[in-house]
């Protein structure tokens, strides 16, 4: 019995998909543990090139079973069209994708929340990407949330229509303008959950729980990234879940102890999208190259991530929270080319040097001090062993599992599953 997590240990979007996918054939069980359909994987094999929003990443591999846990919030709608998606790959949905009934709901009237509630912020908004993942979690927490097992009882409808009566008259204090039409999206809404009604619903930690006396090999995969928690984030600029190593436990049911390996997922730079604090950002060509080469827009909602080096102090603090045994370099070959590389090793905060993660890491309170690297010009993407890669990035590579004293497994230099080098 094998119970391993892997996540994301900057602020999201370091190709956890691609992993998740690489590694899936070594489990059982692939469950999604947190997070919404606001965090899209991305796979790429065989020349095509797959979004997934809520569905986990195993789903395309023919032995594994994919748990979509009590952690994740759910938007029917988007669900249903990430399943038509998929229907022309000739899978058995049914077979391979189970939901946790205490997973909740994100209705219409959570959307329109967020973006009332954004809209009233004017310059101080957070950077939400208006999917109803905030509003869905402050109900879930307020304990007036609809799960996916109150679909199976008889007044679903009535308790629906008591939270979305609420969620207009919360609409209504925020006094923005706000054009929706609710008939339709309701429509839209109830069709989609007759959909997913054809799944399997089930207890979640109960299943995790026969399953693992079973004996079977289970990998929790992440959303978003360390860096955006609730708690341990650049709060208020983090997302509305547990995204490190603990939301694993409370998002699907498993007890702490029974996880043995924590694979930690960082990119060979630094990306954030969205608003909120960035001590590396690059407003440079450097930076403009970093997004140019690395494609660094969001995958669901295309939104140009912001780029800078690698900062070794925010990614130290991560690999800490988590406790990360193993690490996964990804967009290596995104670097080829830069005469120089920068990584920061410690942080000047207050006029002090520090080599900690701070309560407060905004633009006047913090800079990052720098350690130089010499750059190479050779191509990776096309190498498959880790002897072929240039001196200078396994330089690179050896500082960063010293200072982290966490070894890296992976290095990723492409895009494909097969673009993935083992050390």
């Amino acid at each position: 019995m094998t119970v391993d997590l892997l996540l994301g240990l900057q602020w999201g979007d370091e190709g956890k998909g691609k992993i998740v996918d690489v590694l899936t054939s070594n489990y059982d069980i692939i469950a999604r543990f947190q997070g919404g359909p606001n965090a899209g994987h991305t796979l790429e094999f065989d020349g095509i090139k797959h979004v997934l929003r809520t569905i986990p990443s195993g789903i395309f591999h023919k032995s594994a079973v994919n748990v979509i846990g009590n952690g994740v919030v759910i938007d029917p709608v988007v669900f249903q069209k990430e399943i038509e998606g998929l229907a022309k790959f000739d899978m058995d949905i049914k077979k391979k994708l189970i939901i946790s009934r205490k997973a909740h709901l994100i209705l219409p009237t959570h959307r329109l929340l967020d973006a009332a509630s954004e809209a009233s912020k004017g310059k101080a908004k957070i950077g939400s990407t208006l999917k109803g993942i905030g509003p869905t979690y402050m109900d879930k927490t307020g304990r007036n949330g609809l799960r996916v097992g109150d679909i199976e009882l008889e007044d679903f409808k009535e308790r629906y229509r008591s939270l979305a009566d609420k969620h207009e008259a919360m609409i209504a204090f925020y006094g923005v303008e706000l054009q929706y039409n609710l008939a339709e999206l309701e429509a839209e809404f109830f069709e989609a959950i007759d959909e997913i009604k054809k799944l399997e619903f089930i207890d979640s930690e109960e299943y995790m729980y026969q399953a693992q006396k079973a004996g079977k090999s289970i990998l929790c995969e992440g959303a978003q990234g360390s860096l955006l928690d609730v708690d341990f984030g650049t709060y208020p600029f983090v997302t509305s879940s547990n995204t490190t190593a603990a939301g694993a436990c409370t998002g699907l049911g498993i007890a702490p102890n029974k996880i043995k390996e924590v694979y930690g997922i960082f990119k060979a730079y630094t990306t954030r999208v969205g608003s909120g604090p960035f001590p590396t950002e690059l407003f440079d060509e450097v930076g403009a190259t970093m997004a140019k080469v690395g494609n660094e827009f969001g995958s669901v909602t295309g939104r140009a991530r912001r780029c800078g080096w690698l900062d070794l102090v925010a990614l130290k603090y991560a690999v800490q929270v988590n406790g990360v045994t193993q690490l996964m370099m990804m967009k290596a070959d995104v670097l080829s080319g830069f005469d120089t590389l920068k990584v920061c090793t410690e942080y000047n905060y207050k006029g002090k040097n520090i080599a900690h993660f701070p309560y407060n890491v905004e633009e006047e309170n913090v800079s990052p001090v720098y350690k130089e690297f010499k750059g190479w010009k050779q191509d990776l993407t096309g190498m498959t062993t880790y002897d072929e890669l240039p001196v200078e990035l396994k330089e690179y590579i050896e500082y960063i599992e010293k200072e982290l004293e966490v070894p890296i497994k992976i290095v990723s230099v492409g895009p494909d599953r097969k673009q993935t080098i083992t050390k």
